[in-house]
């Protein structure tokens, strides 16, 4: 497992994108304990955009179901103002059918929730110094 270093001086900020509150707390344990800085939390569409405007993270976790929301969607449109920013799609089902979606939206890649915790973070936000 890639981890950043506890010591790195500007950890790469992450924006987590879920409509759970729950999945947000897990995922913000697991990521500041990989040593990523947590910008920020978003439950919807247009709560994301709005924080990747006013924040300016490095990355994004982006739920693929945001309730009425598309993860694609708004992966599209977060890439579309930012081509820099590492976004990466997650959910609790797999996305095999939506492999044409994932290319097209820009995001830099998909992860099952349950995988978070040992995922190669570093391989989908290398931008980020991970």
């Amino acid at each position: 497992m890639v981890r950043v270093s506890p010591r790195t001086p500007n950890p790469p900020r992450v924006l987590i994108v879920d409509d759970q509150p729950s999945f947000r707390g897990m995922a913000r344990k697991v990521l500041e304990w990989r040593g990523y800085a947590v910008a920020g939390e978003a439950d919807s569409g247009a709560a994301a955009i709005a924080a990747a405007e006013s924040l300016a993270p490095d990355a994004v976790l982006l739920d693929v179901c945001l309730g009425e929301d598309s993860g694609f969607d708004v992966a599209c449109t977060l890439t579309q103002a930012r081509p820099d920013l590492a976004v990466l799609l997650v959910s609790s089902m797999t996305t095999r059918q939506c492999e044409p979606l994932l290319r097209a939206c820009g995001a830099r890649g998909f992860v099952l929730k349950c995988d978070l915790g040992h995922a190669d973070l570093a391989a989908f936000w290398p931008a980020c110094g991970a």
